[in-house]
């Protein structure tokens, strides 16, 4: 935990030399510790006091703990041919070795692997492939079926984040979709890696509440999907609209749509950035994993939205294979890789004519203003449909006449 660049910046190297160093600088132990950890520039007065401790300035330290913000970018910029010369004349770092990936099975349109996603990218063409979702580890200290680690230091987590995120951004085509799926807290940092290389679309708020509240927080209910292109303009987007909602005892109206009834489109209500209509992953029949498995309802919408049949979909965390799967149902080519063991998701290819059925249903449910279950009880009970409110017209037109 002290390979860290505050840690390295006031050359700490054990528990001793940091328990000695925050007395010299009359800093709480634990908040030396927040700041290392959290990787949070220090404050004002603790900064002054880290320069006056190593005799440097503001400007050498926040270089130090790689805190650019703009002021100093644009200085960088302006002394850009003396920083290259600088950066040339050290020593080249050593390249680490590259993790095998294995090939384990294939389909009619997809190719599985195994090992180390960055390494599988390192290996792929650059502008190759047209949807990338990424549902990548959050760190949480959580047991993976794979061994991973999910509990290393903000820092560390970051750099690795911002490594495989660079190398999406490569194989990504122009035109093509980006989905990260995360926590709000990590999104925020993954938000502005992508903002310097592609277009930010939404930032979709999934409203999947979690299992406890948060002591002295707000409660959090919901997962951050950011939505990124690569250039001004998307190679598709396909409008997708919702039911409308209404009444799951009466199918009665929840919201008063008053004289604005026959100008709603009968292909349902226009999808929003907030989505409250994906169900965790909990019945026995639809999980196939011990950790957290994604809805085949996201993947299927996602894909739907922003790929068309035959285009090539990626995901470089293979999970429980979902991703994989809605994109084999959907007829798009694709790519995954997982670091643990695969022999669930080959096993869910086994077992995919109930998902094949499950997508059929969640695709007869979309685009229409009231499915045609919804719109018999809603006739039954005495609820305007669409064809209702076209006779009512019609015979006021006739009364007219």
């Amino acid at each position: 935990m002290l390979d860290n660049q505050l840690y390295k910046a006031l050359n700490i190297q054990s528990d001793n030399e940091l328990k000695n160093v925050a007395k010299i600088l009359k800093i709480p132990l634990s908040t030396l510790k927040y700041y290392a950890e959290r990787n949070i520039f220090p404050s004002e007065a603790d900064a002054n006091k880290m320069c006056e401790y190593l005799g440097i300035d503001i400007l050498e330290l926040q270089l130090k703990l790689g805190s650019i913000d703009y002021n100093l970018l644009k200085k960088l910029m302006n002394h850009s041919k003396e920083i290259r010369s600088l950066i040339e004349d050290e020593e080249p770092q050593e390249e680490k070795e590259k993790k095998s990936v294995d090939l384990v099975f294939t389909t009619d349109y997809g190719k599985m692997y195994k090992g180390d996603c960055i390494s599988l990218m390192q290996t792929m063409e650059s502008n190759s492939v047209d949807l990338i979702f990424a549902d990548p580890p959050f760190n949480l200290d959580k047991q993976y079926e794979s061994g991973y680690n999910d509990k290393v230091s903000e820092q560390e987590y970051l750099q690795w984040t911002e490594q495989w995120l660079l190398e999406c951004v490569r194989i990504l085509k122009d035109g093509g979709a980006m989905f990260v799926w995360n926590l709000p807290k990590w999104n925020t940092y993954i938000s502005t890696t992508l903002n310097r290389y592609l277009e930010f679309r939404h930032w979709i708020a999934v409203d999947i509440k979690y299992r406890l509240p948060i002591k002295n927080r707000l409660y959090p209910s919901h997962y951050g999907l950011l939505y990124y292109i690569k250039g001004s303009k998307p190679n598709s987007f396909n409008e997708s609209r919702l039911p409308l909602e209404i009444c799951r005892h009466c199918a009665g109206d929840i919201h008063d749509y008053g004289g604005y009834k026959d100008k709603l489109n009968e292909k349902g209500i226009n999808l929003t950035d907030v989505w409250d209509d994906i169900p965790p992953v909990r019945h026995s029949k639809y999980k196939t994993r011990g950790s957290n498995e994604l809805s085949l309802k996201l993947l299927e919408r996602i894909i739907s939205l922003a790929s068309n049949e035959g285009d090539t979909v990626f995901d470089p965390f293979g999970g429980s294979g979902t991703t994989y799967i809605a994109s084999e149902i959907l007829k798009r080519k694709w790519i995954g890789i997982e670091i643990g063991p695969t022999e669930a998701i080959k096993q869910r290819f086994e077992d995919i004519e109930w998902q094949r059925e499950y997508i059929k249903d969640l695709q007869s449910n979309s685009n229409v203003l009231f499915t045609e279950k919804i719109k018999k009880k809603r006739i039954a009970n005495g609820h305007w449909t669409p064809e209702t409110i076209g006779k009512k017209k019609e015979k006021q037109q006739s009364l007219k006449i």
